[in-house]
């Protein structure tokens, strides 16, 4: 494929996105708006102040603004997506595009009603061998970047995520007290299955995500048992031997 860069980790780097976006047109991963426009609905109205996360060359804000919601936001670090899709959409009022950073958000505590991402957490994680041991850069970069998403939702406001990574492993990301929001998924595909995940700030972690933190601080305290030592280190040899 014409865009597949020859290690995953430039997917983590401006200067390879800048290079595909001055001939890519479009692409859209994890399929099209109308793919999981109905497990949205629920939950996004057509008047909320939407933040688009990464919003890349991706037709989903097109889309959704055909679809009848016209307050969209769209943000991205490369240079050069925000400029060419910004004259792609010149003709559509309320919709604006700015150059940022998602763990840097240059707006006001409390600006919007949604924020919506779609892969760019994924991207943002491609380094990653196991998805049961983030390591802690990422760890970071994840956290740092979901506190700025609560911060600039309103109260009662959606962090909506659409991403390949099942809640098994999502939540453990998702689910802290910290960002105070709820945890909702859902899930859409044929053949490959994706996730939607719906946080709802100012609702409390169910029970179940609320012991699922508990549990995971817990073994972030607890000093590593040699089996757990051997175990990862199994894992990494099977990685490597399977040359991914």
């Amino acid at each position: 494929m014409e865009y597949v860069p020859d290690d995953n980790s430039r997917y983590k780097d401006v200067d390879y996105w800048d290079e595909r976006y001055k001939t890519e047109q479009s692409f859209d991963w994890l399929g099209r708006f109308s793919n999981f426009q109905h497990l949205l609905d629920p939950h996004i109205k057509k008047d909320d102040s939407i933040l688009v996360l990464g919003c890349g060359n991706s037709a989903m804000s097109g889309d959704m603004y055909n679809a009848g919601y016209r307050s969209i936001t769209n943000i991205d670090y490369s240079s050069v997506c925000i400029d060419t899709m910004s004259a792609r959409h010149r003709d559509c009022p309320g919709m604006s595009w700015h150059q940022m950073d998602v763990r840097q958000l240059a707006f006001p505590d409390a600006s919007f009603d949604v924020v919506l991402e779609k892969a760019t957490l994924d991207a943002l994680m491609v380094n990653e061998k196991s998805p049961w041991n983030v390591s802690n850069q990422t760890a970071c970069l994840i956290h740092q970047t979901l506190k700025e998403i609560s911060r600039v939702l309103k109260p009662g406001g959606r962090f909506v995520s659409v991403t390949f990574d099942q809640p098994l492993f999502r939540k453990r990301l998702y689910a802290r007290c910290e960002y105070n929001w709820s945890v909702q998924h859902h899930s859409y595909g044929g053949c490959f299955h994706f996730f939607v995940y719906v946080l709802t700030k100012g609702e409390e972690l169910s029970p179940e995500d609320a012991a699922l933190e508990r549990r995971l601080l817990e073994e972030a305290e607890a000093p590593p048992t040699q089996s757990a030592v051997t175990l990862e280190e199994d894992a990494e040899d099977f990685l490597w031997n399977i040359d991914i």
